[in-house]
């Protein structure tokens, strides 16, 4: 008989606000060496929803993509995101925290709230 420690299964979803470009990198690439990213693999195990608010500096140049690859993987879900500032950060994401709520419940029905780009 094989002894299990600590809860199970204690959340139905879990979202990453801010995620950063980095944090995304290191969930691309099934690197869990923080407590956000360990948290994360956790939670996806138990084939649960994982909602990205990306806010990161490099996500239309060395992070695109990764988000690419983490938009098409199960149990990822984005919140809608824009450009930050197209003129002084050409390259810049942001979500935008209006639709935290929407891309919550959409992502509790596996569904992936549209339009993703603002």
């Amino acid at each position: 008989m094989q002894s299990q420690y600590g809860p199970k299964k204690m959340t139905d979803i879990m979202i990453i606000a801010p995620c950063t470009g980095n944090t995304i990198a290191k969930l691309v690439n099934g690197i869990t060496d923080t407590p956000v990213t360990m948290a994360a693999k956790s939670h996806l195990r138990n084939n649960n929803a994982l909602v990205i608010a990306v806010s990161t500096n490099d996500g239309l140049s060395g992070n695109a993509s990764n988000i690419g690859t983490l938009l098409n993987r199960n149990n990822y879900f984005f919140v809608p995101f824009r450009q930050d500032n197209p003129i002084t950060k050409p390259r810049s994401l942001v979500f935008d925290p209006e639709y935290i709520i929407k891309t919550l419940e959409e992502g509790l029905d596996k569904r992936q709230l549209q339009p993703i780009l603002l």
